[in-house]
């Protein structure tokens, strides 16, 4: 069906789309993983969806999570990081375990995104959303829009500093890590296993000693995440919840009924404590939607134009995400003239749901329209309504309908 009408409609649909986050944002409370906040706004476009949407099946789903965990390795593994770097002199055979510990527990956590601490902290309850909008005739391919409603706890150092001092403080703490892992194991295969008062005139003791200056950058990232301060999340990623949302809208309010096309609209909480709403809708929804060919699109913080990016590769660059889904969106935007990348989300650059979904089995594809060297909104206070990008909203807006567009003509499925 050619649906260059409601494209031609995006400056409207992005308006629509700050109105309603702004309207979220005001009257729902804050939204970090798990709170009430987070629910609230569930409900709130679970009822959109229905009443504006046209969507006839709507479910909100809860499922526990453990909000703390996803950070927690902070407190294990810059511990293990400062201990190695002061027992260095005095026994580098220990340091050797506690700084390969801490390296695991980051990379198994935080770095791939499991749930290897998730047992050891409190629990709360999260919630999905699931609307679908059925199409006319017999459903021969389905497509389903995604976006995450929780919002984060700021970071700090991000906010004061920008990405470069964010980054740049994550990469002086991880080398002097590593610093210490290869003295300690230069100095045990040099010198055995020894204990007691270092000797001073070593070349590896001095080197060590010198690298203490760096501890207070380690102590520093404990205060990486500030637990007091939960951010409106205007971009990350209420600007990828309502892109569905305002797709849906435009579409009821213009008359227009898919013959073969479902659509779906998903909203997956607790993104940001690594993916676990789109890993529990996997889960939970691991034998639906494989009745005919499924593209999930993952929106997450929708912002300046020149950033609208396809992630052919996710979750630190460890998950690959489906290429006929990928090609599909690349091919829309340039169909109609929309500016957009090829890329994929890199290692430290985190994740979006769509990895989520294709650990799940789960074909998918993750649209991000920021830059991954770190803005100073991101995470912080400043990502409010006031700071998007109306632009960056339409384009995106135009190029997932066209892109609707293609996959209801029976492209790459």
């Amino acid at each position: 069906m050619d649906l260059k009408k409601i494209i031609n409609q995006k400056d409207s649909a992005a308006k629509y789309i700050i109105d309603e986050i702004t309207r979220v944002i005001k009257t729902c409370e804050k939204r970090d993983p798990g709170s009430e906040g987070e629910k609230k706004s569930c409900e709130y476009m679970a009822e959109v969806l229905k009443k504006d949407c046209g969507c006839e099946d709507v479910k909100v789903e809860g499922y526990e999570v453990a909000p703390r965990a996803f950070y927690g390795w902070i407190y294990f593994t810059v511990t293990f990081a400062i201990l190695g770097a002061i027992l260095f002199p005095f026994a580098p055979i220990i340091s050797i375990p506690l700084l390969i510990a801490g390296f695991a527990i980051v990379l198994i956590q935080f770095g791939v995104y499991k749930k290897l601490l998730d047992p050891i902290f409190p629990k709360k309850t999260s919630h999905n959303v699931t609307a679908i909008k059925k199409c006319s005739g017999e459903t021969k391919r389905r497509i389903v829009f995604n976006g995450h409603p929780d919002a984060t706890w700021e970071w700090p150092v991000n906010y004061a500093l920008g990405g470069v001092g964010f980054e740049g403080h994550a990469i002086i703490v991880i080398g002097a890590a590593l610093f210490y892992l290869v003295l300690s194991i230069i100095c045990v295969a040099k010198n055995g296993i020894t204990f007691g008062m270092p000797d001073t005139s070593d070349p590896l003791v001095k080197a060590g000693l010198w690298g203490l200056l760096t501890l207070p950058f380690s102590i520093g990232l404990f205060f990486m995440v500030n637990y007091k301060r939960v951010v409106d999340g205007a971009n990350d990623n209420l600007s990828g919840c309502y892109m569905g949302i305002a797709v849906l809208k435009y579409l009821k309010d213009a008359g227009i009924e898919l013959e073969n096309t479902e659509i779906g609209v998903v909203l997956t909480g607790s993104e940001e404590i690594g993916l676990r709403g789109a890993k529990a809708w996997a889960e939970a929804h691991k034998n639906d939607f494989k009745d005919v060919p499924t593209f999930i699109y993952s929106f997450d913080t929708i912002n300046e134009p020149k950033y609208l990016m396809v992630n052919y590769r996710d979750l630190n660059g460890t998950v690959k995400a489906d290429k006929d889904a990928c090609d599909l969106f690349m091919e829309a935007a340039k169909e109609i003239g929309i500016p957009c990348k090829k890329g994929m989300v890199p290692p430290l650059g985190g994740a979006t749901d769509s990895a989520g979904f294709a650990q799940g089995g789960f074909r998918s594809a993750g649209i991000t329209g920021l830059n991954h060297k770190l803005e100073r909104y991101y995470h912080t206070r400043l990502d409010t309504y006031t700071n998007m990008n109306e632009a960056g909203l339409a384009n995106c807006f135009a190029a997932t309908v066209k892109t609707l567009e293609m996959f209801d003509g029976g492209a790459k499925q």
